[in-house]
């Protein structure tokens, strides 16, 4: 399974990661490949991919048009090179619409910053923060009884 996390707004706050989401998503890391992306408002991308030891993508505005159509063509890259994995996309944002209508499940994000009404629809799953969002996929009876009908 492929995890796809924005940045700003959904894992992080102002730029910072919560040391409790950090734990998360190294946990998740021993057993899927995880990329976060972000337009690097705050500068910081290297350094969390770094201290996470997960792959950073920046997302580029200029090249597409909008983050929102960057993110989506981001996503299409992604599957095309892990064909066979299903895809988890988590955000937040105006910009992560796509991305969640678009992944396998998308999961939106309340979190401090709020959540684009748009996302929210476009989403599969409604979690009030990141946490909480992460433990769905690290214990996974959480998310059958969520998806389950």
């Amino acid at each position: 399974m492929i995890i796809i996390l924005d940045l700003n707004g959904t894992i992080a706050t102002d730029g910072v990661i919560k040391d409790s989401t950090k734990k998360r998503i190294k946990e998740l890391r021993k057993y899927h490949e995880i990329f976060i992306l972000s337009a690097d408002t705050f500068g910081t991308l290297k350094d969390i991919e770094n201290e996470l030891g997960i792959k950073g993508i920046k997302v580029d505005k200029e090249k597409y048009g909008s983050e929102k159509i960057a993110k989506n063509e981001i996503l299409k890259e992604i599957r095309k090179k892990y064909k066979n994995e299903k895809i988890i996309a988590f955000g937040n944002g105006a910009n992560d619409e796509l991305l969640l209508k678009n992944a396998d499940l998308g999961i939106c994000v309340l979190g401090d910053e709020g959540t684009w009404t748009k996302t929210l629809l476009n989403s599969d799953i409604v979690v009030k923060n990141i946490d909480d969002g992460l433990d769905l996929i690290l214990k996974e009876k959480r998310l059958k009884a969520t998806i389950r009908e």
